[in-house]
């Protein structure tokens, strides 16, 4: 009985402690937030269009020599489209993509000499 008791208490410090150890943003554009190397990541749908915001630590990141590919899966549909610098902290996609509910995303990108994936589950 003491184990276990030892073991509840454990567990209920560090689920006490792990929302403070989380970092990640909140939606600043209404769009979904996803992290990858210590980078936060938001994809938004704008018109039709799929627009990534990039932060590190609140701050925004120069996307100026910035490039990718995103990759969005929405059901059995797979649809992919390049995207381009649109801004400060911004890269866009070329061309209309369905970000609809449900939809998985991925994107390819390569800021600067760094290559990074990025996971989403549009909600």
């Amino acid at each position: 009985m003491k184990k276990l008791l030892n073991v509840l208490a454990l567990g209920l410090s560090f689920a006490l402690v792990q929302p403070a150890l989380s970092h990640s943003e909140e939606p600043r554009h209404g769009g979904v937030v996803s992290e990858a190397q210590d980078l936060n990541f938001e994809l938004v749908n704008q018109n039709g269009k799929a627009v990534i915001y990039i932060l590190d630590h609140g701050q925004p990141v120069d996307t100026a020599k910035a490039s990718g590919k995103l990759t969005v899966l929405n059901g059995s549909e797979k649809t992919e489209v390049d995207l381009q610098p649109a801004g400060e902290n911004r890269l866009a996609s070329v061309s209309s993509v369905p970000l609809g509910k449900g939809a998985k995303a991925i994107a390819s990108l390569t800021l600067g000499q760094n290559k990074v994936s990025v996971r989403f589950a549009v909600k």
